[in-house]
């Protein structure tokens, strides 16, 4: 029996995701056409012998978030399950909060993921390399390759190149360490809570100690401080060489999903993954339809008109209005928008019920990896950097309204 465990945070998180996350829950937001969650419980649920779905984080029960789980219960025939932590945790804090609920029904290893990761998520290789690696309690990062530079920006993984386990761990080093760079998604048998248990004594220790030192994450709690807990620096730094710990690098695509900006490029991987995966989901030129070039989702309730060229990396959403002669590239068009007569959309997100009139133009900066680098990822950079604006794809939010022959630069 498996089960799998996906973090998906909470409204203090993803800042950098804004004016986005204020409509709706970052893990909601709809990549290459259906909800960033879908993807990772879609490869959850075609793992054979996984029972459950356990979604932590402090988001408050809201409509949005229980119509999705119901809708994904019922889609993918598997239990998913909501637990909220009362602040904060970390990625180890939450999990140790939820042991018991983890355990229930004694499974033999469960799967952590981060929601705001893209990733053809190989979680049967990951199975198959667990149990031909160490102890059969030894756990797995999946990992993948960085450049030298971007690699620094990430956890970094030195490993024996014989038998892959993880020699040192260190999360976003100041200096170059290694160009393994961890991907926010293991695997654990119940055994780590062995591990986290001996930390969250230890802080425990610390706050009988030093009862009035805290920092930003305990907010003057002693219990919160002694349960947030952090994997990365907390577990698998002590883990690291006592052979424990592998790395199963794998060769395909991965992103993290920090920025606006990095949502065009996850959503590009995952419609080009459509061709193997979901060939229905994209859409095709057709006598009376627009012409499409490249890789595009469109909706079943979308209206767009024939004259209108769409892709490459296009999704359209619910209830969009597309008029004639429309140009459209690299961009998320969500719920209700329109877009009307010749207007042109590059490089956007145009956000909920919002309306381009015509002849406008709206274009951002495309924030794509280095083409020619193998192993460049996307830079999540803040709005601002030394003083200066960081030139990004151009996001309107919900119910903005662009008049005719207006530029967006």
């Amino acid at each position: 029996m498996l089960k799998a465990v996906i973090l998906i945070g909470g409204p203090q998180k993803g800042t950098r995701f804004r004016p986005l996350s204020f409509e709706v829950p970052k893990p909601l937001f709809p990549v290459a056409g259906v909800p960033m969650l879908q993807h990772h419980i879609e490869a959850c649920a075609k793992v054979p012998s996984m029972k459950e779905i356990l979604l932590i984080g402090f988001y408050q029960p809201n409509e949005e978030l229980t119509r999705f789980i119901c809708s994904a219960q019922q889609e993918f025939k598997i239990s998913i399950r909501y637990l909220q932590e009362y602040a904060a945790l970390g990625t180890g804090g939450g999990i140790y909060h939820f042991r018991d609920q983890i355990l229930s029904g004694g499974p033999e290893a469960f799967f952590i993921m981060n929601a705001d990761v893209c990733s053809e998520f190989p979680l049967p290789e990951m199975l198959n390399f667990q149990k031909e690696h160490g102890e059969p309690s030894s756990f797995v990062i999946l990992g993948t390759t960085a450049n030298r530079k971007q690699s620094m920006n990430y956890g970094c993984i030195v490993e024996n190149q014989q038998t892959n386990e993880v020699l040192h761990y260190v999360e976003k080093p100041s200096t170059f360490v290694s160009d393994i760079i961890n991907c926010g998604i293991y695997l654990f048998t119940p055994e780590i809570f062995q591990h986290i248990g001996a930390v969250f004594q230890k802080n425990q220790q610390d706050m009988l100690l030093y009862p009035y030192e805290g920092d930003e994450q305990t907010n003057g709690n002693g219990w919160h401080r002694a349960e947030a807990i952090r994997l990365e620096q907390d577990i698998f730094t002590a883990l690291a060489g006592q052979g424990k710990l592998y790395v199963y690098k794998t060769p395909a695509f991965w992103s993290q999903i920090k920025s606006a900006g990095s949502a065009i490029y996850a959503s590009r991987l995952y419609l080009n993954q459509y061709h193997k995966t979901h060939p229905e989901r994209l859409a095709t030129t057709e006598d009376g339809g627009p012409r499409i070039s490249g890789n595009v989702y469109i909706h079943p309730t979308a209206n767009i008109d024939p004259t209108a060229v769409l892709g490459p990396n296009v999704s359209i959403g619910t209830g969009v209005t597309i008029g004639a002669g429309v140009r459209v590239r690299e961009s998320i068009i969500l719920h209700g928008a329109t877009l009307q007569d010749h207007s042109c959309v590059l490089n956007c997100i145009v956000g909920w019920d919002s309306t381009i009139g015509k002849w406008a133009r709206v274009e951002g900066t495309p924030s794509d990896p280095n083409p020619n680098d193998p192993y460049a990822k996307i830079d999540s950079e803040t709005l601002f950097r030394d003083g200066k604006l960081t030139p990004s794809i151009t996001i309107l939010g919900k119910l903005r309204i662009l008049l005719p022959l207006t530029l967006l630069s």
